[in-house]
């Protein structure tokens, strides 16, 4: 049986940066009932590796940006944290849409995006961590972030 998932946080060695705070006039996370409603999170300052403005085919690699949708999925998984109390109280991850601030020629859109989902599938299991996705790439992102990400939890009342 796979560790929950605080555990899973612990035995990675994966520490999660202080919940963001909204940038205008929205909230971070809506619960609905069972369902987690996470809103668009940019990429947290982990390490002096994962860049956190720049564009994809620009002045950014595949690799450098599936590092920064790493980065974001540790903030939104602290934004979940924050929100419910715990993240063992996540059942799955439902839906990711995922934004790649990228050049037109840019094509990997999906490869940078695995940041985020290879990070969610570490947490909560290849079961309960993959979940429908969208990769999109757009001609800018607030900021100038390379990646914005939003998801849909199931969660235990």
């Amino acid at each position: 049986m796979p560790s929950k998932p605080e555990t899973r946080l612990q035995e990675l060695h994966l520490t999660l940066p202080a919940a963001p705070k909204p940038m205008a006039k929205y909230k971070t996370a809506v619960l609905v009932g069972n369902i987690l409603y996470v809103s668009g999170h940019g990429p947290a300052k982990i390490d002096d590796k994962t860049p956190l403005v720049g564009r994809l085919g620009e002045n950014l690699n595949t690799e450098q940006g599936k590092l920064c949708a790493r980065s974001v999925g540790l903030n939104i998984l602290s934004t979940v944290r924050t929100t419910l109390g715990s993240l063992d109280k996540v059942k799955r991850l439902v839906k990711t849409l995922g934004l790649v601030n990228s050049t037109n020629d840019f094509k990997e859109q999906p490869f940078v995006i695995n940041g985020f989902s290879e990070l969610m599938a570490e947490i909560f299991g290849e079961d309960n961590g993959v979940g429908a996705r969208s990769a999109i790439g757009t001609n800018s992102l607030p900021g100038g972030i390379p990646v914005e990400i939003e998801c849909i939890f199931e969660v235990t009342p």
